[in-house]
């Protein structure tokens, strides 16, 4: 089978790690990819947003399944032109990445489909966007309603903070704080058949103890030794296939990997997002933790034969990721410095730690970062603490100027917290 990964960040890196494990895959390529992902896969140049380009880039390379990873290409229609050339894709059309594209249609296709959420307004006006906060109270939850790159929401008991980060932005979804821990649980769809994949739980704050500004995640790990068994059968029940449900029969189905962020509230599960792909950083551990190859199950969802699929078969192990950010990230994050140590890494700590890459670049024979999130540092071990212990060693062995990373992932639940 020959496939084409489409992005070019740590997520995209797991995927093709994954895909190039599995024996049916003889050809793999990623465009436009980075330094990282240049050992596993071909790399093509393509501008990743320009749907009828991955289409002939697709065609030229005689593809068997395009995988499209990042948000903006899929709420762009890239998956409808790589559909429309009659290539199997992974990804939802234009339309249902609606889904992850706009919070409001988010909101309203939950309504439809009777899944739990926190209480909302959508505002567009300074009168609309006051009224609500008032409504809600402390703390306030702001939400730009299109896609932000993770950085978009913000959290916060600072009334002014809330006001001017909804008036910043055309619209936004201001709605009811929920308690409780967060959970990621995926789900891979052909718009009928849900397989969910196994939950993790992410890092979206900066520093240690959730502190600091929102990022795209500065970690996560797989399995949460905390979490009710049940839980994934009843967001199942729930959450997952009512809504891919209630897409279908509007007339959207969607296909592709289906996310739901989880708020574990006093009140019971709801859903605090959902993105239309996979996610970064949780993709990490749960790739890290999936034992059955992966590209049929990603063509199963784009043939619309997921019915036909066997059940998935897992590790026991459990997986950390920690990513190592660039200086001054998320603000305006620098690029350009050199990365040492990735050599040491694949030397001394292989199999069970291994860098994914997210922003770098190739500059002559050195690796340099290239955007806000550089690397993400995964390892399993038998148990949360080890897996924890050994992506913290390896990480050690990581020099990047000015580099800031979190110390504390997993770390509550490694002690039983």
């Amino acid at each position: 089978m020959k496939v084409l990964v489409i992005g070019g960040g740590a997520r995209e890196h797991a995927l093709c790690r994954s895909l190039s494990l599995d024996p049916d895959v003889n050809a793999l390529y990623c465009a436009p990819g980075n330094a990282g992902i240049a050992e596993v896969a071909e790399l093509r140049p393509v501008d990743a947003l320009d749907g009828e380009a991955v289409a002939r880039l697709a065609t030229e390379l005689r593809a068997d399944l395009v995988v499209v990873g990042p948000e903006a290409p899929l709420v762009a229609g890239v998956a409808d032109a790589v559909r429309a050339a009659g290539i199997p894709v992974f990804g939802p059309s234009g339309e249902a990445a609606q889904l992850e594209g706009s919070k409001a249609f988010a909101k309203d296709v939950m309504a439809g489909a009777g899944v739990p959420t926190a209480r909302s307004y959508v505002c567009a006006t300074p009168e609309e966007v006051d009224a609500a906060l008032d409504a809600f109270g402390a703390p306030y939850v702001v939400k730009d309603d299109g896609l932000a790159a993770g950085k978009g929401v913000v959290v916060t008991d600072d009334r002014a903070a809330a006001r001017a980060h909804a008036l910043g932005c055309d619209r936004v979804v201001i709605e009811e704080f929920l308690d409780g821990p967060e959970v990621s649980l995926f789900a891979i769809t052909d718009g009928v058949t849900v397989l969910p994949l196994q939950p993790a739980q992410d890092f979206k704050r900066a520093l240690d103890g959730d502190e600091g500004p929102n990022t795209g995640g500065m970690g996560a790990y797989s399995p949460l030794p905390w979490a009710d068994p049940k839980l994934v059968d009843e967001v199942m029940a729930s959450v997952l296939q009512p809504t891919v449900d209630e897409l279908r029969h509007r007339g959207t189905p969607f296909s592709g990997l289906l996310y739901a962020g989880l708020a574990m509230t006093s009140r019971g599960v709801r859903v605090i997002e959902f993105n239309a792909r996979f996610g970064d950083p949780e993709t990490q551990v749960v790739l890290a933790r999936l034992r059955t190859p992966l590209a049929g199950v990603l063509l199963n969802s784009a043939n619309g034969t997921l019915d036909a699929q066997p059940p998935l078969s897992w590790s026991e192990d459990a997986a950390v990721t920690v990513v190592i950010a660039s200086h001054n990230y998320p603000e305006t994050p620098r690029t350009g410095d050199p990365i040492e140590g990735l050599a040491e890494v694949a030397e001394q700590d292989a199999p069970n730690a291994y860098v994914l890459h997210a922003g770098t670049r190739r500059e002559g024979d050195a690796v340099v970062s290239a955007g806000g999130r550089v690397l993400s540092v995964t390892a399993t071990g038998s148990d949360l603490a080890q897996a924890r212990t050994r992506a913290y060693k390896a990480v050690a062995r990581i020099g990047l100027d000015g580099s800031q990373y979190r110390t504390d992932i997993a770390a509550k639940a490694a002690e039983g917290r």
